[in-house]
């Protein structure tokens, strides 16, 4: 009787969890298609859009596993262009692109940071 109470949580644990992933989409706004893909504990991974020649384009958007941005980047057409950010920690890096080559990169730290209030 244990063993079958035991099965019968388990399988029902598993049902709720598959239930709570959630699934990568796709969405066709025009002639784009608005993607979001999704880290395995639900959270977004990423944001960004595909032209009508299913290249890159536009602004894309990167998080991490806890919700937290971790870079913005930049497409036209498939090819990196204008000013990515990464963000890492208390370090911002500023990568410039032109023709998907880099062209300056730039990096800001915090080294001191200070909370004001109003």
């Amino acid at each position: 009787m244990k063993n079958n109470v035991l099965i019968i949580v388990l399988f029902f644990t598993t049902i709720m969890v598959s239930a709570q992933e959630k699934k990568d989409s796709f969405v066709k706004i025009g002639d784009q298609i608005e993607a979001t893909f999704f880290h395995d504990n639900g959270q977004i991974a990423q944001t960004g859009n595909y032209n009508k020649q299913l290249n890159l384009h536009g602004e894309w958007i990167s998080y991490d596993r806890k919700g937290l941005k971790t870079a913005r980047a930049h497409y036209n057409n498939g090819e990196k262009v204008d000013t990515w950010m990464f963000y890492s920690d208390n370090v911002i890096n500023e990568v410039t692109y032109v023709n998907s080559k880099v062209t300056k990169v730039k990096t800001w730290e915090a080294k001191k940071v200070q909370v004001v209030s109003n």
